[in-house]
């Protein structure tokens, strides 16, 4: 089985191991008539060119920063700030493979016999956030409005520009994805005409107490998706320093053993492989392998300068509160 873990220890770069890993994984896929191999292989060259062909994310984030300039002008009194990313390779590997591996769990629990593998090569393929930015707004203490909730008044800025993000980009060239996404409550705050695009984990809060909006964009200029993820300054809190961290999120996951009791050794290949790759994920020891620019002392203490684990910043913009005019 041709895994990622082969490549960590040579000193090679992100875009060598995306180029070695791909390579090989598609010829032992062709040889074994293996299609989500293949899908995983285009997956990768995907991310490679991302990393590679930077050019277009210039263009991309100067039409991001107009609706950054957009909410300076139209909400001097609030602090935000936008951040983009590119998913870490670590990250979306986990990722990819976590998707198979839930994926034919849910379907075998369900049906009792292995989903087709059109349908798992449509669920690796509904990977959207290689390319993420991130809004995060605050209404300081200072700007606040007496006799009003902070916190309500926070919701109804944050809501009040999510129904303008997706007519304002799709005229710089994006087009909002539907988000697929049933609901059962559904914001007031959200104008009806964007609900279709919204996954909204701030009315219906994830397991693990995540909040936030989520919409999905097609660039039409660069060809790829862009995710946008709208929060308050206490949802991003929970979610990057809080119990909805990454860390804590995979450490509450359903224990991967039962996955692996549920479905018995050498009945699904893709999901033996899937699974096997995320477990020998789990147990890397950072400190160990050898990928250029990157360094860890232990799986705590990290130099990321590649973004192999914490990603690659694209877009840092910050504005600051100007005082509310009384």
């Amino acid at each position: 089985m041709i895994k990622l873990n082969d490549y960590l220890y040579d000193g090679y770069t992100v875009i060598e191991i995306l180029r070695k890993y791909s390579q090989d994984l598609k010829e032992s896929a062709i040889s074994t008539h293996n299609q989500i191999d293949i899908a995983h292989c285009n997956f990768l060259i995907e991310f490679a060119e991302i990393l590679e062909h930077n050019e277009f994310l210039t263009s991309e984030s100067q039409r991001i920063q107009d609706f950054y300039l957009y909410m300076a002008d139209k909400y001097p009194f609030l602090s935000f700030n936008f951040k983009g990313r590119i998913k870490s390779l670590l990250r979306a590997e986990k990722k990819f493979n976590g998707y198979i591996v839930q994926f034919i769990y849910d379907y075998y629990r369900q049906h009792h016999t292995y989903p087709p593998i059109s349908s798992i090569k449509a669920k690796v393929n509904s990977f959207r956030d290689l390319i993420a930015y991130r809004i995060v707004l605050s209404l300081p203490q200072s700007n606040q409005i007496e006799g009003h909730d902070i916190t309500e008044d926070e919701l109804s800025y944050l809501y009040e520009i999510a129904n303008v993000l997706p007519e304002f980009l799709e005229q710089r060239g994006f087009t909002a994805e539907f988000s697929g996404m049933k609901q059962e409550n559904v914001s007031p705050l959200l104008s009806p005409a964007v609900i279709p695009y919204y996954r909204d984990y701030i009315t219906n809060p994830r397991s693990s107490g995540y909040r936030s909006l989520h919409i999905t964009f097609y660039d039409n200029i660069s060809r790829s998706f862009t995710e946008l993820q709208l929060r308050t300054k206490d949802m991003d809190d929970f979610a990057e320093i809080g119990t909805a961290n990454h860390y804590f999120y995979e450490k509450k996951q359903e224990n991967p053993l039962v996955q692996r009791n549920t479905i018995p050794v050498g009945e699904c290949i893709y999901f033996d492989e899937a699974y096997n790759r995320i477990i020998e994920l789990r147990n890397l020891e950072l400190a160990k392998i050898n990928v250029n620019m990157f360094n860890a002392c232990d799986n705590s203490k990290i130099n990321d300068g590649c973004g192999f684990y914490a990603g690659r910043v694209i877009l840092p913009y910050e504005h600051l509160a100007r005082s509310r005019k009384r």
